[in-house]
């Protein structure tokens, strides 16, 4: 590994042994898990592999679309490491991530993005019940929403997981790239779902502000610090 940067980041950040208190998220997972209230979803991205219908189990959605038990380890250890003080997520879902990244980082304000209001009003309820009162939950399609939380901000840390098709990708990360600064780190779910996410990370990978990517296999992520050299990566983690 030629990169002091991504090496440190994988043996601290991410090292066996680090603890972090991922209790009330895992419990807030857990109660997703046995929710089976129904709600009728509103898709404005690529769609479901799995779901047909707008009708859906709440706990479906939660063991479907949620994320798994090493990612979610992943997600908070690496906002425990960066500490962000201004983290973005575009598309909340049930705000399973959000949970795990709200335990990596306690400190941290949170401003997350969801299209679909009835899995919105889902986890704006489950919010509101754990006390997580440095979420900010705006629902609305993405475009305007954007708009509205990059006008003036900056953010340390932004979480992509709504739109998994490639042109909404690529505008989402042009857009972000304005709140960006040398320090911020990008994470984009699902880069090998279809061609088309293939198509739209290697977009990224080969702009000219990111500085090195790592590819996952289900998370790239993107850091943009100038004068390091241009590297990608690609590890099991």
């Amino acid at each position: 590994m030629h990169s002091p940067f991504l090496f440190n980041y994988l043996t601290k950040g991410l090292k066996k042994n680090r603890k972090i208190d991922i209790d009330q998220a895992v419990s807030y997972q857990k109660n997703l898990l046995q929710d089976n209230r129904e709600i009728r979803v509103t898709d404005f991205g690529a769609g479901s592999k799995v779901f047909e219908g707008d009708k859906r189990q709440i706990s479906k959605i939660a063991s479907t679309a949620g994320i798994s038990k090493n990612r979610a380890k992943i997600l908070s250890k690496t906002t425990a490491y960066f500490k962000p003080k201004n983290i973005l997520e575009i598309g909340t879902s049930l705000g399973i991530a959000t949970a795990y990244m709200q335990a990596g980082a306690p400190e941290a304000k949170i401003t997350t993005l969801e299209g679909c209001p009835a899995t919105a009003a889902v986890a704006r309820e489950n919010f509101k019940k754990r006390g997580f009162n440095n979420i900010e939950l705006i629902i609305g399609e993405f475009n305007p929403s954007l708009e509205q939380v990059l006008k003036n901000k900056s953010y340390d840390f932004i979480f992509f997981d709504g739109n998994h098709q490639k042109q909404p990708t690529i505008d989402y990360f042009e857009k972000c790239l304005h709140a960006a600064h040398d320090d911020s780190i990008f994470i984009f779910d699902d880069i090998h779902w279809t061609k088309e996410m293939e198509s739209a990370w290697n977009h990224i990978k080969n702009h000219e502000k990111v500085s090195l990517t790592v590819d996952t296999f289900k998370w790239g992520f993107v850091f943009f610090s100038k004068g390091r050299e241009k590297q990608h990566f690609t590890l099991r983690i």
